[in-house]
């Protein structure tokens, strides 16, 4: 097979959450397990870091991975969903697998996937994991792809555990509480191992604290030890925060939410070093990260490891950001963020998967913004008409366009040069447009 007819092979012959849905969920570690076993426990050849939680995953598993690079460390990357290419999805020191490794790993065991009746994640995570023990990796920052308990990725025992924060996403799997959501993300609790929990709530910290308690593992609230004391956006784009212990600090990833995601990985760093790693020793794989160091690496995020879709800016004049925020919990954030756009006006194309919080997330849209409703080419999207019926209920203004090109293309022709367009509502549209507009 080519590359191309293998991954096709991955996306539409194999259960397929992303492509399919619930249908396509396949809960449960078996055929983790057993891919494990098959490749020799891969996960075992190096050690790692596992990031869960409902927003901020991704964009702390690439602040992390950055960190660990400029430290000196082989740093493997493992993230879902993948934007425009599949091999996005599982890199070291930012350099995305070979095409030749994802076609000859499917190749070889193409008929131990169908006899497994293996999940399209399931075969990624064993790939990935075979990946980087055959890349010889220090360490991987392993993202969670859904919930956490049952989750492909959580057959690893890592350095530290990672719970950004819960919101309603994926209730259809994992509960229509709080509760029930931190449960299944609280999963990925290890015996013994340390978790940093990034926000919680009343409901989330009960639980979180009992799961804890019964794993007999530390557990870290990066709320009850704020580390960052302020910040101020920059002129050029992200952050400068003023911290407690670790000085000044830059980093170039914008969107409300990043203070955040910066709050919940200094914890992590911090007990790293507790266990000597990022220490100060002769080897430069295990100096610790200077002021200047942290700087650089947090200012290079995007280029360390290849992030992209996090309040993106792709055009100037007019302003063309895209952001892959897709709940309630994001939305809260870019809402926010949207609302404080200075520009002559505000256009939006915007398209949703079905099974979200339409209601919740549409609520949250601004109302002074023209709207490009549009359906990004997955077969969970709402259809453009839909959405735009959605938004005359809600007092949205705008029209409908079958695809997220074509949404674009009349919100570029309709803009001046002072105008600000935004692109989201879910990953799906971000790939959309960073495939066939960019």
């Amino acid at each position: 097979m080519t590359y191309d007819e293998t991954t096709q092979y991955l996306f539409r012959q194999t259960a397929n959450y992303e492509q399919q849905g619930q249908s396509g969920y396949k809960a449960g570690l078996d055929n983790s397990l057993a891919l494990d076993e098959h490749y020799g426990h891969p996960h075992t050849q190096f050690k790692s870091i596992h990031i869960a939680g409902t927003n901020g995953k991704g964009s702390c598993s690439h602040m992390l991975a950055a960190l660990l690079q400029r430290a000196g460390y082989r740093v493997g990357l493992y993230t879902s969903p993948h934007l425009l290419d599949f091999s996005e999805r599982i890199r070291v020191n930012g350099v995305p697998i070979a095409h030749e490794y994802v076609v000859e790993f499917v190749e070889k065991d193409k008929e131990l996937f169908e006899s497994l009746g293996a999940s399209f994640f399931e075969i990624a995570t064993a790939m990935a994991f075979k990946y980087f023990a055959d890349s010889d990796i220090d360490i991987a920052v392993v993202e969670v792809g859904l919930g956490g308990r049952l989750d492909s990725t959580n057959i690893i025992t890592p350095l530290v555990s990672v719970i950004t924060n819960i919101s309603f996403d994926h209730t259809e799997l994992l509960g229509t509480s709080l509760e029930q959501i931190a449960m299944e993300k609280g999963g990925i609790i290890k015996r013994g191992v340390p978790v940093i929990i990034g926000e919680a709530t009343d409901e989330t910290r009960q639980v979180f604290s009992a799961l804890a308690s019964e794993a007999d593992a530390p557990i870290i609230y990066a709320e009850d030890h704020a580390e960052i004391l302020s910040y101020e956006k920059r002129p050029q784009g992200g952050f400068r925060y003023t911290t407690r212990h670790l000085g000044v600090l830059e980093c170039e990833l914008s969107g409300e939410y990043q203070p955040k995601n910066l709050s919940t990985i200094l914890p992590v760093l911090n007990e790293l070093v507790g266990m000597g790693y990022l220490c100060h020793c002769e080897t430069p794989k295990n100096q610790m990260l200077a002021n200047q160091e942290t700087n650089d690496a947090l200012t290079h995020v995007h280029k360390l490891t290849g992030l992209t879709g996090r309040w993106q800016t792709v055009r100037t004049r007019p302003a063309v950001v895209c952001d892959t925020g897709h709940n309630v919990g994001g939305w809260n954030y870019l809402s926010r963020q949207l609302a404080d756009v200075v520009c002559d006006n505000l256009r939006i194309v915007f398209g949703i998967l079905e099974e979200k919080d339409v209601y919740g997330i549409m609520s949250l849209l601004p109302k002074n913004a023209t709207y490009y409703f549009c359906k990004p080419d997955n077969t969970r999207a709402l259809p453009e008409t839909s959405v735009e019926v959605f938004g005359q209920q809600l007092g949205l203004q705008g029209s409908s366009y079958p695809t997220v090109k074509e949404a674009y293309s009349a919100a570029l022709q309709d803009s001046s040069e002072t105008d600000f367009i935004f692109v989201g509502g879910s990953g799906y549209v971000v790939a959309d447009f960073l495939k066939n507009c960019i």
